[in-house]
């Protein structure tokens, strides 16, 4: 392998481990309502999921998608319906309030897909 696209790689692995962002609000977010101990799952499957995004990353995902365009266009279209699955989630949620349901913390298999 190439030095120079090692280095490359390294550097965005480091990057995206510690760059702040929505995982890492909402890790937080679960550590203040639910303590250390009933987050670490979910602090384990974050690490998890980027663990395996930078595995497949480094598998060549990305000459599947310059060798075979259709997998490009599966991934947008798959993109693109979970959004709008998100933004009718978003819409059609209930108003803030006194809800009645019991909140629980991520799952590890949960933060792991996020």
């Amino acid at each position: 392998m190439n030095i120079d696209i090692f280095l490359a790689f390294m550097g965005f692995a480091f990057v995206t481990s510690i760059t702040p962002g929505p995982n890492k609000l909402v890790l937080l977010a679960s550590g203040v309502n639910f303590g250390l101990g009933r987050s670490i799952p979910h602090m384990l499957g974050i690490s998890m999921g980027h663990a395996l995004m930078i595995f497949l990353v480094g598998l060549g995902l990305a000459g599947i998608f310059h060798s075979w365009p259709p997998a490009m266009t599966a991934q947008k279209l798959a993109s693109v319906a979970y959004m709008l699955w998100l933004a009718w989630k978003i819409a059609h949620a209930a108003a803030p309030g006194g809800g009645t349901t019991a909140a629980l913390p991520f799952s590890f298999l949960q933060a792991a897909a996020r």
